[in-house]
């Protein structure tokens, strides 16, 4: 397949009071650093931890060298097809390669007419956000107009179809990167987009939230979150 562009999209600098966050990754999830010193978990760290139990449980169903393989597999393809679209929407040129893998390059067919269709100017790619008020940290995918208003987009791959009830975390990760965003820019959004590409089905699944929907749940992920911690915390120093 020989690349073509379709769009030149347009970007709007955001100004925040600093250039990144550092990050510190390990077993136990990943923490940022803001510019005033606190130490955040990241939001996909909060939110993962209540699926450990399902994924230890699906681990030991399938085996540990099956479900080695399907991770990899998944994390391999969501990798690469998120990197293909960051690099489109920074209008950079050679997005798709001779050698790029047949299931990925049928993730591209299938979500490049999304974005020359639906996405507008662009504020925010792959940039580090974080709230004193939520106490969590993340890096957002994108902000940008989607259908004309300023949204939260998040881009996910899956091996199946999916519906809504089975993605709640997704919309909780987003409602948190809202949040993060009006607390760092003093800008508000309630739209929240997740563009999922499944494997081998040319139509992209395209859910569309409002943010408020999500803030209880979210809020309550994180207070569980915190509770789980600080009694690990008291555990370790006893």
């Amino acid at each position: 397949m020989k690349f073509q562009r379709c769009k030149i999209f347009e970007h709007q600098k955001v100004r925040l009071d600093y250039d990144d966050l550092k990050c510190n990754t390990r077993k136990s999830g990943r923490t940022y650093v803001t510019p005033t010193g606190e130490r955040y978990p990241s939001i996909t760290t909060v939110l993962g931890h209540s699926k450990k139990k399902y994924i230890q449980e699906w681990r030991k169903r399938v085996g540990e060298a099956e479900a080695d393989r399907i991770s990899h597999h998944a994390c391999t393809r969501g990798t690469a097809v998120h990197d293909m679209i960051e690099r489109y929407l920074k209008n950079e040129d050679n997005v798709v390669g001779s050698n790029t893998l047949p299931h990925i390059l049928s993730s591209w067919i299938a979500i490049q007419p999304v974005l020359d269709s639906r996405m507008g100017k662009i504020s925010m790619l792959e940039t580090p956000l974080y709230s004193h008020h939520l106490t969590v940290a993340g890096k957002v995918d994108c902000i940008a107009e989607f259908d004309g208003k300023l949204s939260v987009v998040d881009f996910k791959t899956s091996t199946r179809i999916k519906t809504a009830d089975e993605i709640h975390s997704y919309f909780m990760q987003e409602a948190a990167y809202a949040i993060m965003f009006e607390e760092r820019t003093g800008t508000p959004i309630t739209q929240l987009i997740t563009i999922m590409m499944v494997e081998n089905d040319p139509n992209p699944l395209i859910f569309k939230e409002h943010r408020d929907n999500w803030t209880d749940k979210l809020m309550k992920e994180i207070a569980n979150y915190l509770i789980y911690e600080k009694t690990q915390g008291t555990k370790s120093n006893s």
